[in-house]
């Protein structure tokens, strides 16, 4: 059986508040949830939640303390590969910051473990898996079906991690 490397997505509304969250486990499972807003995370009026509204989360959803003790059993102090490094940042910080936390997990950009590839190619592979599969790119399940998708045919044939 083939290890996986960690991968990560992160859904937003606004402000970077994480709404959704999504990562994989080293035998290709993937994780997901919505994440309940943190008690701060609503107070100025209108904050869009992207594609949910406010009962969806609360009933649907964990909270950001729930998400982060589940991620420390999974992927303490490890680093977790995304395809948008910098959003990701964001709303990572902002669910660890609701506990005056520091993240425990570093992200790097999925593309670096390809070094054979540059990143237009592999934006381009990336694009085209999404369409093969039929699946949104804006859901975190979904870009991380597609991060493990592409993973497992970079490496399976022949390409470099």
């Amino acid at each position: 059986m083939t290890d996986f490397p960690g991968f990560i997505a992160i859904e937003s509304g606004d402000g970077d508040l994480p709404v959704a969250i999504a990562w994989s486990l080293p035998d290709g499972r993937i994780k997901h949830t919505l994440i309940q807003p943190g008690e701060h995370w609503l107070e100025e009026e209108g904050t869009s939640l992207g594609d949910y509204s406010e009962e969806e989360l609360y009933s649907l959803g964990v909270s950001p303390l729930d998400v982060i003790r589940e991620m420390e059993n999974d992927h303490f102090s490890d680093t977790l590969y995304t395809a948008g490094v910098i959003d990701d940042e964001a709303a990572l910080s902002r669910l660890f910051d609701e506990y005056g936390m520091d993240p425990f997990v570093e992200l790097a950009p999925a593309e670096t473990l390809y070094p054979t590839l540059d990143i237009g190619e592999w934006n381009r592979e990336r694009s085209d898996t999404f369409s093969e599969l039929g699946l949104e790119p804006l859901r975190p399940e979904h870009e991380l079906q597609v991060m493990l998708t592409l993973h497992a045919r970079l490496t399976s044939s022949g390409e470099d991690i």
